[in-house]
């Protein structure tokens, strides 16, 4: 019996570690393409329609926001509720404690972290890059720090919009790609177009 049970945990782990290798060169298409469009578009906007003394789009936390949402698209923390909801909570609290505590970086800092994952588990919305924004708002740079809780709204909202908007085309492209996996998210978008679609027939 235990031999049985030996010789099957075996199989498992064979098995599991040989799915764990395989390289889907497809997937890994798409992941890098997603990608690419996706921060991409953010500095392009960056780049020519921003002046350097205006706004910034482009921060660090973005990039580990592509590796959930273009590279484990079927991960509960790379979903959209939790992709724009863990961002913009963490992005609240990091700004309000700048905003409210003393300049005092060993205080402040992981203050806006450790409670942006606390507000993050109470609202459902587990984001890790949602910790890096956070910070990103007490340690960032002067013209971050002068946007005050304009910062919610760029660059963190407007980009966090132009990352999902990309995952929702490139994630979705070939039939074993989908998301997000909440089919309720995915119906209702599948509705809204039907209605535009059958709408634009009729006029």
């Amino acid at each position: 019996m235990v031999k049985k049970t030996i010789k099957r945990g075996l199989r498992v782990s064979r098995y599991v570690i040989y799915k764990e290798t395989l390289v889907d060169y497809k997937e890994h298409f798409w992941s890098f393409i997603g990608a690419f469009i996706g921060i991409g578009l953010i500095a392009f906007f960056q780049h020519h329609i921003l002046t350097k003394e205006e706004n910034i789009f482009l921060i660090g936390s973005f990039g580990a926001s592509s590796v959930l949402i273009y590279g484990a698209i079927q991960s509960p923390l790379a979903q959209p509720r939790n992709l724009i909801g863990g961002h913009l909570i963490s992005a609240f609290i990091g700004v309000t404690i700048y905003k409210l505590l003393p300049d005092i970086i060993w205080l402040t800092a992981p203050l806006a972290v450790a409670l942006s994952i606390v507000a993050m588990q109470i609202t459902k919305t587990l984001h890790p890059p949602g910790g890096a924004t956070a910070l990103i708002a007490v340690i960032g740079s002067e013209k971050i720090k002068t946007l005050g809780y304009f910062y919610l709204l760029s660059p963190v909202f407007t980009g966090t919009m132009i990352l999902f908007i990309i995952a929702l085309i490139f994630n979705n492209i070939t039939p074993h790609r989908k998301y997000p996996t909440d089919k309720r998210f995915t119906n209702s978008i599948r509705r809204i177009f039907i209605k535009k679609k059958q709408f634009d027939s009729i006029t």
